[in-house]
């Protein structure tokens, strides 16, 4: 399979056709951080979108594990949480942005792009805004002291280096209002 993008994903020995154009999984991923969604939403959304044939109910659970392995480009392991560095929809401008350097042209002016070769764009990303925001937010997250330059550029551009929180259970809203009542007390 060396080389070869995917086109299908093959389920109980069937195959079944995808969408494999980045701006699907792009809207895909968006919908992750959208709290208005509940998981099975979410769930439902990711077979609905990403497969041209969609595959029978009873074989939802594997359809949707090869989803998510379609558009991580590899299995992942569902109990590590790794901490948020950049959100698709937020960071979009700046994404693109690195990408079109990356590649030399305007990747939305393209008819289409598989999501593989779009990743593959996406993570030859180097010196950048996209970069700077991602490196910064990791340094918060780690407890790195910044450097001044870097706290400069953090103080003018808070509200692009913070990502926004989409809470999604009340547990989750309860949390968020709990470290903002430490970060801010009055």
């Amino acid at each position: 399979m060396i080389g070869i993008l995917p086109t299908s994903l093959v389920i109980q020995d069937k195959e079944y056709k995808i969408r494999t154009d980045y701006r699907v999984a792009l809207t895909i991923l968006s919908a992750y951080s959208d709290c208005e969604l509940n998981n099975f939403d979410k769930f439902l959304l990711t077979i609905e979108m990403l497969y041209i044939d969609i595959p029978p109910k009873d074989n939802y659970k594997e359809a949707y594990e090869k989803a998510v392995w379609f558009l991580n480009m590899r299995d992942v392991e569902y109990n590590v949480k790794q901490p948020k560095l950049y959100d698709w929809e937020q960071d979009e401008s700046f994404i693109f942005s690195a990408i079109n350097k990356v590649i030399g042209k305007e990747i939305r002016n393209e008819e289409y792009c598989h999501w593989w070769t779009f990743l593959g764009y996406f993570n030859e990303i180097s010196e950048s805004t996209f970069n700077t925001l991602v490196c910064l937010r990791s340094k918060k997250i780690k407890g790195i002291k910044l450097t001044k330059e870097e706290q400069e550029f953090y103080r003018k551009n808070k509200e692009i280096v913070d990502l926004k929180m989409h809470p999604t259970t009340p547990e989750e809203v309860a949390q968020i209002s709990e470290l903002e009542r430490l970060i801010n007390p009055q």
